[in-house]
C-alpha cells in the first residue's frame, strides 16, 4: 500500500464520540483530510468482549484502508483498550490509540496525586488507564468508575435532561468524595457532555479529554514520517456509519459546526 502526504487520516469510533478527536485534528491541522467511520449499528462497544471489539475495529480499519489513508486513529477508548498493539501489528501504516495521550496529560495536571478515570465498562474493566497511570507514577491514587449510560445519553441527544443529571451524580459523586483533582474522560463520547460532568464534580477538578493530546501526537507522527499534507486547500472530509445516518448527521453537524453528510456502510453484524 503506497502512502502519500495528501492521503487522509482515518478515524474510527463506535459512534459520534470520536468526532471530538476529529474536531481537534481540524483545529490543529486544518489542511488535513479526515475519513471517519462510526460503528453506530453495533455501539456501544463497552459491554462487548475484547475479542468482539477487536474484530469490529479491524474490520473498520480494513474498510478505511480502501479510502486512501495514511494513518489510523482509534478514537475509541474501548477499542484501544481491547487491542491497540494488535491493530498496529496488523497494519503497515501508523495506528494511534487515545489512552496514552490522555494519561500523559493527566499526569501533567494533577497536584494532589488523586486521579479519577471514567469510561465504559470495557475500558475500566481492562485496567488500561489504571495500569498506564501507575506505571508512570506508582504513588498515584487512582479511582476508576464505569459510566456506561453516558454513551447512550450522548448518542440519543439526551444530555440536557433531568435524568442525565441524576445519572451523572450517581456515577460521579464517589469520585468527588474521594477528593480527585483530575478526571480523565476515558471515552471520546464524554467530552460531549463535559459541561454536565464539570458541574457535577465541581470547578476545582481538571477534566482531561484525550482529543487534544491525541491530535498533537497525530501531527507529530505525520511530521516524523514526512506525511503532513503540503496542500493549503480546504479539505473535504468523508463520514461513514454502519447504522442509519440521520442521528449521526444531526449530532455531528452540531459538534463540527458545519453540515455533514454520512453514508451508510453495512458491516457484518
Amino acid at each position: 500500500m503506497t502512502v502519500y502526504a495528501h492521503n487522509a487520516i482515518g478515524v474510527l469510533d463506535s459512534g459520534v464520540g470520536g468526532l471530538t478527536v476529529v474536531q481537534e485534528i481540524c483545529r490543529q491541522m486544518p489542511h488535513e483530510r479526515v475519513v471517519y467511520f462510526g460503528d453506530t449499528a453495533r455501539m456501544p462497544y463497552g459491554p462487548r468482549s475484547y475479542e468482539e471489539v477487536r474484530r469490529f475495529a479491524l474490520e473498520i480499519i480494513r474498510f478505511l484502508q480502501t479510502q486512501e489513508i495514511k494513518m489510523v486513529v482509534v478514537a475509541c477508548n474501548s477499542a484501544t483498550a481491547a487491542g491497540i498493539e494488535y491493530y498496529q501489528e496488523s497494519c503497515s501504516i501508523p495506528v494511534l490509540g487515545v489512552i496514552e495521550p490522555g494519561v500523559r496529560a493527566a499526569l501533567a495536571y494533577t497536584k494532589n496525586k488523586r486521579v479519577g478515570v471514567i469510561g465504559t465498562t470495557g475500558t475500566i474493566g481492562s485496567g488500561a488507564y489504571q495500569k498506564a497511570l501507575a506505571r508512570e507514577q506508582p504513588a498515584l491514587q487512582i479511582i476508576g468508575r464505569a459510566c456506561p449510560l453516558f454513551v447512550l445519553l450522548v448518542e440519543n441527544d439526551l444530555i440536557d435532561t433531568p435524568e442525565a443529571k441524576i445519572i451523572a451524580r450517581s456515577y460521579l459523586d464517589p469520585l468527588k468524595a474521594a477528593g480527585i483533582d483530575t478526571l480523565i474522560l476515558g471515552c471520546t463520547h464524554y467530552p460531549l457532555m463535559s459541561g454536565l460532568i464539570q458541574e457535577t464534580v465541581g470547578a476545582g477538578v481538571k477534566l482531561v479529554s484525550s482529543a487534544e493530546e491525541t491530535a498533537s501526537e497525530v501531527k507529530a507522527i505525520l511530521a516524523k514520517n514526512g506525511l503532513l499534507n503540503p496542500s493549503r486547500s480546504a479539505p473535504r472530509h468523508s463520514f461513514f456509519v454502519s447504522g442509519k445516518p440521520a442521528s449521526f448527521e444531526r449530532i455531528g453537524s452540531k459538534l463540527l459546526q458545519q453540515e455533514i453528510r454520512a453514508y451508510q456502510v453495512i458491516l457484518e453484524r
